[in-house]
């Protein structure tokens, strides 16, 4: 046995490259949530992954953009911040998307920092070896990194060397966290997200940016083998509840029957699921709203 190492790594990218997924893949569990609109990640996740040979400490960062509301502007704080905390970066791009300005702005940011970065090239199955070596030695021309990795994170193609690589780079330290513990978020956050996700999953593009979840109360009922979980979801505008409530409460308990599923997953429990919708105007731009709904330390 050799020496037991650990340490801090945080993914960056531009929104939509694919952190989470590798984050859900490499702790083997849900613990971030997945969607294809931007912005779906709004804290730092942290994902624990522990092995005979060490353990490192996953920091799922929200993706960096021009901020335009307080909350925005919270979240790029939020992913600037983690670069400064850790022992190395993961850029993540995707094959399929070219170099853009969100990747010259991180870009920047990166060549401040005194972190090893790897370039994690995700999606590599969605264009040709031709495309892809293009690709790579476009962002190769922009910045010196320590290694380059193609992968795909949905597939879990080259992932495992992509943590050799990793594992050579980090310094011997301490086991962190017990080996059983996938991430260090309180239950009440992972499941407003299992929420939030399928609120994104199932909404038009109107809704997505204006939602939060608040998970009021999780509670086991007297009496019975089930836990009680009772979640509020936050929007914006009246036209909003709406469309979340849909057709004769249609929309909001198919959002129910699915986080239900993820939820009963993660807790290992079966669960009655109360949810409600409330409105509250312009919340994104109120600290107030902010630091109620999990945005703000």
């Amino acid at each position: 046995m050799g020496e037991y190492k650990s340490g801090f790594v945080a993914i960056v990218g531009r929104p939509n490259v694919g952190k989470s997924t590798l984050l859900n893949r490499l702790v083997g569990q849900k613990i971030a949530i997945m969607s294809d609109k931007a912005q779906t990640t709004r804290n730092k996740v942290q994902g624990i992954m522990t092995t005979p040979s060490g353990q490192v400490i996953f920091i799922d960062t929200p993706g960096i953009h021009k901020p335009r509301t307080a909350l925005g502007d919270f979240m790029v704080q939020a992913a600037y911040l983690a670069l400064g905390e850790v022992d190395v970066v993961f850029f993540m791009i995707s094959a399929n998307q070219k170099r853009g300005k969100g990747d010259d702005l991180i870009i920047e940011r990166l060549k401040k920092i005194s972190a090893p970065v790897f370039l994690i090239v995700n999606k590599i199955d969605m264009v040709s070896p031709e495309e892809l070596l293009e690709f790579i030695n476009d962002f190769k021309n922009q910045m010196k990194f320590v290694e380059i990795v193609p992968i795909s994170a949905t597939g879990g193609n080259n992932v495992e060397k992509m943590l050799e690589l990793l594992m050579e780079k980090l310094p011997s330290g301490p086991q962190y966290f017990p080996e059983d513990m996938v991430t260090d978020r309180p239950e009440y956050f992972v499941v407003s997200e299992l929420i939030r996700e399928k609120v994104l999953l199932l909404t038009r593009e109107e809704v997505p940016h204006s939602v939060a979840v608040n998970v009021e109360r999780m509670c086991k009922v007297e009496g019975e083998k089930k836990f009680r979980v009772e979640a509020m979801i936050v929007v914006d505008r009246e036209s909003q509840k709406g469309i979340i409530i849909g057709k004769k409460g249609s929309m909001l308990k198919k959002i129910g029957i699915m986080a239900r599923r993820d939820i009963e997953h993660l807790l290992g429990e079966k669960i009655y699921l109360d949810l409600w919708i409330k409105v509250q105007k312009g919340w994104r731009d109120k600290q107030s709203f902010l630091k109620k709904y999990g945005y703000q330390d």
